[in-house]
């Protein structure tokens, strides 16, 4: 049998699956054929593609963002609320009938606050790992962008605008005066003024004997709004371990090679941040799409690999791929990285096809094949060439592998103003519609590669 038939009738035994192993009707099968959600174009879909958009549903995927990020909230690496996160995922997919493996690695201390304020949710950002470990109440000195401070501040927290570079100045100006705590709000970026900058690490150049905290914008504009009243605890989180979540489950047809496709995103987030949509969303993604993947006929495996420690380095997926023979990198096909699949910012309207060297791979050229069958041309834009995900383990060992992501319309270093501060929330910072065309793409795309020798 020629490998076009043989797809083609792979095309269709999926269908079949992909309608009748969760009992859709036939007005919901008949839907899978409509205009999508934004799209341009009509769309001229494969059975295959069928078969995934009939299942697919951003609504089942925030139900998964919904405890990342509202319930368990700031991800951070090797604390305790991102390997909650990791034993969340862990479940999910054992429940769906994969194999679930999670991959511990070594990472580095961190030095956190949680801040309590009346009529607030409880804030997050770094301390400085030069400051002391202390708990802090008191009300707040607002002493503005200065690096002397004047008045009596004893017993009380100090808060200062950040003067970059001269943070070491602030922080000892406030402990020489007696403040019980410099409390440092991080300024904007000349790079992009247009992002709300979130919390810092301000690595000092001598100890103090006071708490040093960096906070986020947003923490600086709830003080200043009257939230003047705090109490937080700096704790210093030693001997950690991060966990990267692997699943897979084997192909249904005979796979002597043992290809495997992957779809993958990063859980954790950045200190203060609830990673709604970075990367909360690719999160959701990834496990709403296991569900949808985990009974459709393919010639290849599916991993769904969700990594840890990601916002410092890239660390969970660099460990994952260093831990490859050369046997293992060849078996991979390709890796769908999806890194912020949902923002609701409004210029945000280009659905990034990113890797690392501009050149187009074997995913890139699927989720483009993909958004041709759907009819969501007018909103891709690529391959281009950008780093700074996971994908870039990827391709240094040479495997094709592209990251997936909304942004701006004039080129990928375009973010929404909320990119890594409390408010990337699913309120101010998801959109629905976006997942969905995300789900979409993503999922057509990767069941065509999997589907294939």
């Amino acid at each position: 049998m020629s490998e076009v038939k043989r797809r083609d009738l792979l095309a269709g035994v999926a269908a079949f699956a992909g309608f009748a192993t969760v009992g859709l009707l036939p007005g919901t099968a008949a839907a899978a054929t409509r205009q999508r959600p934004g799209a341009t174009l009509p769309p001229s879909l494969t059975a295959g593609d069928k078969a995934v958009v009939a299942r697919v549903d951003a609504r089942r995927a925030l139900r998964h963002l919904e405890v990342l990020s509202n319930e368990i909230g700031w991800r951070v690496a090797g604390t305790p609320a991102e390997h909650r996160a990791a034993r969340y995922i862990a479940e999910y997919l054992r429940d769906l009938g994969y194999k679930v493996e999670l991959q511990p690695f070594p990472v580095a201390d961190k030095y956190l606050a949680e801040i309590h304020a009346r009529g607030e949710r409880p804030w997050q950002c770094s301390a400085s790992p030069q400051g002391a470990v202390a708990s802090v109440h008191g009300e707040v000195v607002d002493v503005d962008r200065v690096t002397e401070v004047t008045g009596d501040v004893r017993g009380r927290p100090v808060l200062f605008d950040r003067v970059v570079g001269m943070e070491t100045e602030q922080a000892k100006a406030a402990a020489d005066a007696g403040a019980s705590a410099a409390l440092i709000i991080n300024a904007r970026s000349v790079t992009y003024p247009e992002r709300k900058p979130g919390s810092f690490t301000p690595n000092l150049k001598a100890p103090v004997a006071i708490p040093v905290l960096g906070l986020a914008e947003y923490h600086g504009e709830r003080i200043r709004a009257g939230a003047r009243q705090l109490s937080f605890e700096v704790t210093h989180h030693s001997g950690l371990t991060s966990y990267n979540v692997l699943a897979e489950r084997k192909s249904s047809l005979p796979n002597p090679e043992g290809k495997a496709v992957i779809v993958s995103a990063h859980y954790d987030s950045v200190p203060g941040s609830p990673g709604g949509n970075d990367d909360g969303s690719g999160t959701a993604l990834c496990l709403e799409l296991a569900r949808v993947l985990k009974r459709l006929p393919t010639q290849q495996a599916i991993r769904i690999c969700l990594w840890a420690s990601e916002e410092y380095g890239l660390i969970g997926a660099r460990h994952y791929v260093k831990q490859l023979d050369e046997a293992g990198v060849k078996q991979i096909t390709g890796c769908f990285q999806n890194d912020m699949v949902a923002t609701s910012h409004p210029p945000a309207e280009t659905y990034w096809l990113l890797s690392v060297d501009g050149a187009d791979n074997t995913t890139t050229a699927a989720v483009n094949a993909a958004a041709r069958r759907l009819g969501y041309v007018d909103q891709t834009e690529g391959p281009t060439a950008r780093g700074s995900s996971d994908h870039e383990a990827f391709h240094e060992r040479g495997i094709p592998a592209g990251n997936f992501s909304w942004r701006g319309n004039e080129a990928p270093s375009q973010l929404e103003p909320l990119y890594h501060t409390p408010e990337d929330t699913i309120a101010q910072n998801v959109s629905l519609e976006r997942l969905q065309v995300s789900l979409e793409l993503i999922g057509c795309a990767a069941y065509d590669v999997a589907r294939r020798k």
